[in-house]
C-alpha cells in the first residue's frame, strides 16, 4: 500500500476531483436553454421521479431568472443541486428530451439545473418557511436524501420534526457515498443547511435500533424510516478478511472525510462488482493515484449493471475490466492481501438477458492486487426488519403502500433505500415526498 500524498500533490488532487463536468457559465447556460423546444407534454417532466417542471425552469433560465427556476426545481425537489450533479439524466429527464433525436443530442438538462440551484446557493435565497404549526410531532429516522426530503416537506406542512442520525455528519450517503468529483463534502453538506433552515433538528450519533421503535411511535404522533442500506454483501470466499480487503462505501467515505492527501489506495486496486458504485471506486483509485484498477465482474460487458456513460467514464480513466471472472479465493502473504483466484465462468443461456452463469472447472487464474475493493451492493439492515415482526418485508426490503409510503405498522412510514436495496437519490428524494403527504393526511384524520 502507499499513501496518494506521497506520489500526488494536493493541488493535483484536486484537480483530479474537480466537479465533472464543469458548471456553465451564465452565456453558455442561455445558449443552452434556448435549444429547448418547450414541448406541451414535457416527456423531461415525465421522466423525472420528482416530475421537475423541466421546461418551467429552463424557459426562466433563458430569461436569465435563475433564481425563480431555482424556486422552481426546489420546490419539486428539495435535493435539486445533488440531483443536478448525481442523477443519472441521461436515462432520465435527458434520455427523454426530444432533442436526442432531432438533434442528436439532448438538452443538458443536468447542467442547467445546477447552473440555477447553484446561483441560489451562492446567494443565500431561502424559498420556504415552515407551515402553520399543526401540533403534531414526526420522528425520521436517518437523514438521507429520504429522511430530509420528508422532514422538510412536513415542515412545510406545519409539522414538527426531530431527525435521528447515526452518523456525525447528516446526508447518509447523498453526503458520503458518492463519488467526489460528482458531489463535494462541502457542496453536501451546504445543501443540507439550506434544508435545514425550515427549522429542521437533526440528533448526531443516534442510531436508532428496531427495540426503539416502539417507542418512537408512542412519543412521536408518526414515525417515517428512512435508514438506508447496511454493510457491502460479502463475497464469501476464503481470505476476506486479509488487510488491504475494502468495502466500497468504506474506500468512498475516506474521500469525504480526510484529505485526498491522506487517503489510502493500492498500487494495485481490483474491485469486485460493476455496478455504478463499482464505477466509484475505480474512478476514484485512479484519481488518487493507483497504477492500475481492474474491475472483475462475472458476466459480459453486455450484462454490466453500471450506466453506460458512468461505464465510458472508467474507460477514459484507464480502469481495465475482466470480463466472465467468479471470485473463488483472496490470496494472501501473511496478513497482506495479494492478488484474488478466480474461476472463469460463461452465460447458461447467451441469448437470455437473465445472466445466469456457471463457472468453469479448471480455469483457475490470479489477478494480483494489494487492495482489494468489495462492490456487491449493500445489505439490508435485518436486525431492524427481525425487531419488529409486524413489519411486512420482502426478502429485507420495507413493503409499504406506495402512494403514501405506509408500512404494515400503523403511524410508520418508510422511504429510500430500505425499499428498494439500493436507487438513485432523486429516487429517495420522491420516496420522502410522498411519505410526507401520507403522515400529513394520517395526521389529519387522527
Amino acid at each position: 500500500m502507499f499513501r496518494a500524498g506521497e506520489r500526488q500533490s494536493p493541488e493535483v488532487l484536486s484537480a483530479r476531483f474537480a466537479d465533472l463536468p464543469p458548471p456553465l457559465e451564465v452565456d453558455e447556460a442561455s445558449v443552452e436553454a434556448a435549444r429547448c423546444l418547450f414541448c406541451f407534454d414535457a416527456p423531461c417532466t415525465r421522466a423525472c421521479p420528482t416530475h421537475i417542471d423541466v421546461p418551467r425552469f429552463i424557459r426562466q433560465i433563458l430569461h436569465r431568472d435563475e433564481i425563480g427556476a431555482a424556486g422552481t426545481i426546489l420546490d419539486a425537489n428539495i435535493f435539486g443541486g445533488s440531483c443536478a450533479r448525481a442523477c443519472p439524466t441521461e436515462v432520465l429527464c435527458e434520455g427523454a428530451c426530444v432533442d436526442s433525436l432531432l438533434m442528436k443530442a439532448p438538452v443538458q438538462i443536468g447542467r442547467l439545473q445546477r447552473h440555477a440551484c447553484d446561483i441560489a446557493a451562492a446567494r443565500f435565497v431561502r424559498f420556504f418557511e415552515p407551515g402553520a404549526p399543526t401540533g403534531k410531532r414526526v420522528a425520521v429516522v436517518g437523514s438521507g436524501p429520504a429522511g430530509l426530503s420528508c422532514a422538510h416537506e412536513l415542515r412545510r406542512l406545519g409539522h414538527d420534526v426531530v431527525v435521528f442520525e447515526a452518523r456525525a455528519l447528516p446526508g447518509g450517503l447523498d453526503t458520503l457515498g458518492i463519488a467526489a468529483y460528482k458531489i463535494s463534502t462541502e457542496f453536501a453538506l451546504s445543501e443540507i443547511e439550506m434544508i435545514r433552515r425550515i427549522g429542521i433538528d437533526i440528533e448526531f450519533n443516534h442510531g436508532v435500533t428496531g427495540d426503539e421503535v416502539p417507542a418512537l411511535l408512542g412519543a412521536f404522533d408518526a414515525v417515517f424510516l428512512g435508514i438506508g442500506l447496511g454493510r457491502t454483501m460479502p463475497l464469501g470466499v476464503e481470505g476476506e478478511e486479509l488487510d488491504g480487503v475494502w468495502e466500497a462505501l468504506d474506500f468512498i467515505f475516506q474521500t469525504h472525510t480526510l484529505p485526498f492527501t491522506e487517503c489510502t489506495v493500492g498500487a494495485n486496486v481490483l474491485v469486485i462488482g460493476a455496478g455504478n458504485t463499482a464505477i466509484d471506486v475505480a474512478t476514484a483509485a485512479r484519481r488518487l493515484g493507483a497504477l492500475t484498477v481492474t474491475i472483475a465482474y462475472r458476466r459480459s460487458e453486455s450484462l454490466i449493471p453500471a450506466f453506460a456513460y458512468e461505464y465510458d467514464l472508467a474507460k477514459l480513466d484507464g480502469v481495465r475490466f475482466e470480463w466472465f471472472a467468479q471470485p473463488i479465493r483472496v490470496a494472501g502473504d501473511g496478513r497482506a492481501v495479494r492478488g484474488v483466484e478466480f474461476l472463469r465462468t460463461e452465460l447458461e443461456d447467451p441469448r437470455s438477458r437473465s445472466g445466469r452463469v456457471s463457472t468453469v472447472p479448471g480455469s483457475n487464474f490470479v489477478l494480483p492486487a494489494d487492495m482489494v475493493v468489495k462492490a456487491l451492493g449493500q445489505e439490508p439492515l435485518l436486525d431492524l426488519v427481525a425487531a419488529l415482526p409486524d413489519l411486512k418485508c420482502d426478502q429485507g426490503r420495507i413493503l409499504v403502500d406506495r402512494a403514501t409510503g405506509a408500512t404494515s405498522i400503523a403511524g410508520l412510514f418508510a422511504g429510500g433505500d430500505c425499499l428498494r436495496s439500493g436507487g438513485e437519490v432523486v429516487d429517495a428524494v420522491q420516496d420522502g415526498k410522498v411519505a410526507a403527504r401520507g403522515i400529513d393526511a394520517a395526521l389529519a384524520v387522527a
